[in-house]
């Protein structure tokens, strides 16, 4: 089974070392298309793509007033984590006959 590789579409951006990052408000980005896994449009929603940084963000992550992503997006964290073996969140433990 492949992976998807998920990269950052975001509100704002600031002037990294090397490359600029994303700030504001986060979401997931499938590459090659034109809106967020979530379903925002990126042109209207005024969007910035970034797919040189990887969605590597999950729901136990923190963030503190030093970030400058301030909103990760709940619709995205739920839409990119990842599911057990048989694509469910939940396992049966004792199917009936």
């Amino acid at each position: 089974m492949a992976t998807t590789r998920y990269s950052v579409a975001a509100s704002g951006q600031v002037r990294g070392d090397v490359a600029r990052q994303p700030a504001g408000e986060a979401h997931a980005w499938l590459p090659g298309t034109n809106q967020t896994v979530c379903g925002v449009p990126l042109a209207k929603a005024g969007l910035r793509r970034f797919p040189h940084v990887p969605w590597e963000y999950r729901s136990s992550d923190a963030l503190t007033e030093d970030d400058e992503i301030r909103h990760l997006c709940e619709r995205c964290l739920a839409a990119t984590r990842p599911r057990g073996d048989h694509g469910r969140s939940w396992v049966r433990t004792s199917p009936r006959p």
